[in-house]
């Protein structure tokens, strides 16, 4: 009983320094999981507790259930519109990326360590994918408001490149270890972890988006059966031999995808849970690792993973996505840059050391150094480089709170609660606001005090509104609230001046006394710009014409509902 009380009291201890230890992120810069890393390895058995942790089994399955809860929070809050813009490069990178950056550090790794052929594409298979951990707690964490196409790109490959790096990990193992199958049948190993994932992870998920909006249970209810039901979409999956970290990432994104008054009780306790299943993945990994047995190595896989950052990476990126996609130079050099190793590799890493291969602990060691210089060189300048190369766009105003009301199935009205910030809303009487058609205020607090707003009330800076409307209405509210901080920040960025994507190019152009094509005089500016930038406009998107930059400030779906003019 003693083991068990202490096995609580070191437990909680921990997970409470991790979490109040948090702080030293916001006021040094540092990785959340770094910060975790660190912990795991000073409480471990060469640190200040000396807890010895090294049953690598219980580590594996530890690994899965949080990589899988993870996967899940990230499906959860990816919207399905991001994929007309992040789908295809990002699913390229998830396929061919991980090959070719795992040979390239193989051959790298082979040198450094004096390795075989195999042994160095294994060190290469192991740390070749990106963490969906690592990237989804970097971007939420340090706030970074990437444009979408980047954004998009970033975690939808995060999400679905671990089946390709499980693939090449388990065939490099087998090989070592004198198990390897024919080609055959390394082939419908391959087919069947894509193939099975896809197809369990969508139907499944599908499914279980329906039977949620159709269940009617008390709200606790909803987040313990979305996990569950993921959680039987991943063993199935994975006991039908295919990727069960595909298939719940699919499955996510379905049930967050459909929508119902479930999704309000679901998504914040599993905000709670993924980062419950970060804290401990990254705690345990710590534990796991032996700190004089990574100084033995340090130097030479300090080599290879700057390779992987500086050479590696960025020759996968550039080669599988500027060719074929129209990104930016800097948004090509940035998603090169944020690709983040974090908890895939060193789980991945125990695959030798189960399946018994030669000086496995190599594996293991080499993982953790480059997980480790990945999440401080990486993620430690993460927001900075954002800033430097132009992918970053202004955070505008959105409610303080939301939730759906639950009085229809579909379109559902909401609640919306804003502060008044903007300082133009000063004394005007709420009848004289441009509200979207269909939304009012249904309550307004005053120093803690709750008014009923007429049309003659005057708004003062400060006051908190409780506004119902549509989800289609955010983006009017979003502008009307918009604070003056914020206004001065998205003028800086998209220009003092903007226009609506409905004006017409005739309008414009004798305005400005700019020259059009004979094709172009009865476009809309929205059409316009989108012709201009190849479809699929992002907003922060730029154009440069006539000594002017036109940026894209504004959109409603796929349609550009506002552009910005900066001159130069």
């Amino acid at each position: 009983m003693d083991a068990l009380y202490t096995f609580f009291l070191l437990g909680g201890g921990l997970m409470t320094l991790s979490i109040l230890a948090s702080r030293l992120s916001s006021l040094f810069g540092l990785p959340l999981l770094l910060i975790f890393l660190g912990l795991g390895m000073l409480a471990g058995e060469e640190g200040l507790l000396g807890i010895r942790f090294d049953d690598y089994s219980m580590a594996f399955v530890i690994g899965h259930v949080a990589l899988a809860m993870i996967l899940l929070d990230g499906g959860l809050r990816t919207r399905l519109k991001t994929f007309r813009v992040g789908f295809k490069p990002a699913l390229l990178l998830a396929t061919l990326g991980v090959p070719v950056t795992g040979a390239i550090v193989g051959a790298i790794a082979m040198l450094v360590f004096n390795l075989t052929l195999i042994q160095g594409l294994l060190v290469g298979a192991i740390v070749g994918s990106t963490d969906a951990a690592a990237v989804f707690s970097m971007l939420k964490g340090q706030g970074v408001n990437l444009n979408e196409r980047v954004g998009a790109t970033l975690e939808i490959e995060s999400g679905t490149n671990d089946p390709m790096a499980i693939f090449l990990t388990l065939m490099l193992v087998e090989m070592l270890a004198g198990d390897i199958g024919g080609i055959s049948e390394t082939l419908l190993f391959f087919v069947s972890q894509f193939g099975i994932g896809l197809a369990v992870g969508v139907g499944g998920g599908w499914l279980s988006a329906k039977l949620l909006r159709w269940l009617d249970l008390a709200p606790g209810l909803y987040s313990m059966l979305a996990l569950a039901l993921g959680f039987s979409v991943f063993g199935l999956t994975s006991v039908l031999g295919g990727s069960g970290f595909l298939a719940i990432y699919l499955a996510g994104l379905m049930i967050g995808n459909q929508p119902g008054r479930h999704l309000s009780s679901i998504l914040p306790v599993h905000d709670g849970l993924a980062w419950l299943s970060q804290i401990g993945l990254f705690l345990v990994l710590g534990l796991l690792v032996t700190p004089s047995q990574l100084w033995n190595v340090a130097l030479p896989a300090s080599g290879v993973a700057l390779a992987l950052i500086f050479v590696a990476r960025p020759i996968a990126v550039f080669a599988i996505i500027k060719p074929f996609f129209k990104f930016r130079t800097r948004e090509v050099l940035f998603i090169a840059w944020v690709g983040l190793r974090g908890a895939v590799p060193i789980v991945l890493a125990i695959f030798p050391l189960i399946g018994g291969v030669e000086n496995a602990s190599l594996y293991f060691n080499v993982a953790f150094a480059v997980v480790l210089m990945s999440l401080l060189i990486q993620g430690g300048s993460l927001a900075w480089v954002a800033r430097r190369l132009k992918v970053e766009v202004p955070d505008g105003t959105t409610p303080n709170r939301r939730g759906a009301l639950g009085i229809l199935p579909e379109n559902d009205f909401e609640m919306f609660i804003y502060d008044v910030e903007n300082q133009d809303l000063e004394g005007v009487p709420i009848r004289l606001l441009r509200f979207p058609s269909g939304s009012l205020i249904s309550a307004l607090f005053r120093k803690r005090a709750m008014l009923h707003p007429k049309g003659n009330t005057r708004l003062k800076l400060g006051d908190v509104l409780c506004v119902i409307g549509r989800a289609e209405d955010v983006v009017a509210l979003n502008r009307l609230f918009n604070g003056n901080a914020r206004l001065k920040q998205e003028r800086a960025f998209f220009g003092a001046f903007t226009l609506e994507g409905s004006a017409l190019m005739q309008d414009i152009a004798e305005a400005y006394g700019l020259t059009l094509s004979s094709s172009t005089p009865g476009m809309t500016l929205s059409r316009f710009m989108a012709l201009r930038l190849g479809g699929n406009p992002v907003v922060g998107d730029d154009v440069d014409w006539h000594g002017i930059q036109w940026v894209v400030s504004e959109m409603d779906g796929n349609r550009i509902t506002r552009v910005g003019l900066r001159l130069y």
